[in-house]
């Protein structure tokens, strides 16, 4: 395992334009370097690949697959394990994060298991196309149906599911959708879980109907997103996730 002291350390000194110009979603190798050198700090050797998933998969919702005829590819790391048959788990992970977040884990996980983590579709090294989704059957649609295509291209059929944060949520959709192929599902701090009295729901609707909550839609709509005020913000960003 990698230790603390070893991990790459953001500085955030002071904010120059042409530093900042190159925080935008369009940075596609940065990420990629910054992925790399979290996996640097990794004793166990792995293989990266851009997995080719298409662009047309049958039946899809998601309307992102009828957008162009470019193909898209996720972005994958696979760390061997010197178990013999050792099982294979696969690692999704959260809302704007990367394979890069489990840096620390893998390690003391491919002495058990051989060990595949994805850049989900749209965030660190995978392709980025176009979020045009506007319900929640598409945007599930988004997540599924590329993981399938993945596992599809990956030749997977039986395999440990772990997801965190909104990886979760996807993994626990992806499990009901295709047990098949499912042995065990790992659930991290998943999002989209509440207990059964939760009002979440209803606050929510009350909220849509304020001129806060239209607003806020509104900017989501336009791909405002959180990820983006953060891109936006540049070395400041550091020290707001940081605490």
């Amino acid at each position: 395992m990698a230790n603390a002291e070893d991990a790459p350390t953001a500085v955030a000194g002071s904010c120059r334009w042409p530093s900042a110009l190159r925080w935008i979603p369009t940075s596609a190798d940065r990420i990629v370097a910054a992925e790399k050198r979290l996996l640097s700090l990794v004793k166990t050797g792995y293989v990266q690949e851009k997995v080719n998933i298409g662009f047309a998969p049958t039946g899809s919702k998601a309307r992102w697959f009828r957008s162009s005829e470019e193909p898209r590819f996720i972005n994958t790391v696979t760390f061997g394990s010197n178990k013999e048959n050792a099982p294979t788990l696969v690692m999704v992970h959260g809302y704007g994060a990367s394979h890069g977040l489990f840096f620390r884990n893998y390690d003391a996980l491919a002495s058990h298991f051989r060990v595949i983590a994805i850049d989900q579709l749209g965030w660190g090294g995978s392709s980025r196309p176009d979020f045009i989704c506007k319900s929640t059957e598409e945007t599930d649609a988004w997540f599924l149906d590329s993981f399938e295509e993945w596992r599809k291209a990956k030749n997977l059929n039986n395999f440990i599911l772990l997801g965190h944060s909104l990886g979760g949520y996807v993994a626990a959709k992806y499990a009901l959708q295709h047990p098949e192929h499912v042995q065990h599902l790992i659930l991290v701090g998943p999002a989209g879980f509440s207990p059964e009295a939760d009002d979440s729901a209803e606050r929510l609707a009350k909220f849509r109907g304020t001129w806060k909550g239209m607003l806020v839609n509104h900017l989501w709509e336009s791909n405002f997103t959180p990820s983006k005020i953060l891109r936006s913000l540049e070395c400041l960003s550091v020290k707001i996730l940081c605490g």
